[in-house]
């Protein structure tokens, strides 16, 4: 179990390290239609989670350590993605929040791990244009879910750190909301292990290997350098610096009412 917090870290009601939280054991931990996410995950360690999490430091640890554990294990074995829960409304509990953000991190991580390979099919020369056409409709599909499930992921994090904010935040904001950034981290650990594939093929030459290997090192860095960042900024919205929101993105490509290229009539 990991040690209590620092003197200066909050820690959100219920989630006390060595206390047992009753939203956890109440059944309200992991939803039903979400239970195929972590289809793989040991079931000991994911009670651990989801009964001792001792802080919201903790709990986004274990969101960024899903999204390797998923990446690994869905090279083996993809899940159906279901729809999250719906997030709004008092009866929330921290509890069930603290599993829904869970969820959420990795039912947006699999749209990433779907278009990592679309992306990759789209790159073919040796399939016909049909092929190519059907994959640039299922990245528009799926680039349309990723950023729902950012826009889900910063609603449940302002809705857990709500009640523990202070009263008065300044006007402070940064470029990007830890949606996106756990966005980021999503990709990188995609990144992580595809460019760790290429350090084991036996087809390539050394200089190839050696090279992914030192690719393979700096995006490690990247990877806990942009983890310590996102914690970094849950801090200053407990401390009061900066003030947390959800940023919409409000893609308009997809939508026959905003494209003009769908709603304009056809000669």
């Amino acid at each position: 179990m990991r040690g209590g917090p620092g003197p200066r870290q909050k820690i959100l009601p219920g989630h006390e390290s060595g206390r047992k939280n009753r939203f956890f054991l109440a059944g309200s931990g992991i939803f039903p239609q979400q239970a195929d996410l972590f289809h793989g995950i040991e079931c000991k360690d994911l009670v651990h989670r989801m009964t001792f999490p001792s802080s919201l430091a903790d709990l986004l640890s274990d969101c960024f350590a899903l999204q390797d554990e998923a990446t690994e294990r869905w090279h083996s074995e993809e899940p159906a993605a279901p729809e999250p829960p719906a997030l709004a409304g008092p009866e929330v509990s921290p509890g069930a929040l603290s599993n829904s953000l869970r969820a959420l991190v990795l039912d947006q991580h699999l749209r990433n791990f779907r278009l990592w390979h679309v992306e990759d099919t789209a790159r073919r020369r040796d399939v016909d244009d049909a092929v190519i056409a059907d994959c640039k409709r299922r990245i528009d599909v799926l680039n349309q879910e990723r950023n729902d499930r950012m826009e889900r992921v910063d609603a449940c994090l302002v809705a857990l750190l709500r009640p523990y904010l202070p009263e008065a935040c300044p006007e402070a904001y940064n470029t990007e909301s830890p949606g996106m950034a756990i966005d980021r981290l999503s990709i990188l650990s995609l990144k992580i292990w595809h460019m760790a594939e290429q350090t084991r093929r036996e087809d390539a030459s050394p200089d190839h290997i050696a090279a992914c290997r030192e690719k393979l090192a700096v995006l490690h860095r990247q990877r806990q350098d942009l983890a310590a960042a996102v914690q970094g900024l849950m801090a200053e919205y407990l401390a009061g610096t900066k003030r947390p929101g959800v940023y919409f993105q409000f893609k308009m490509y997809n939508d026959p009412n905003l494209n003009p290229q769908l709603y304009a009539p056809r000669g």
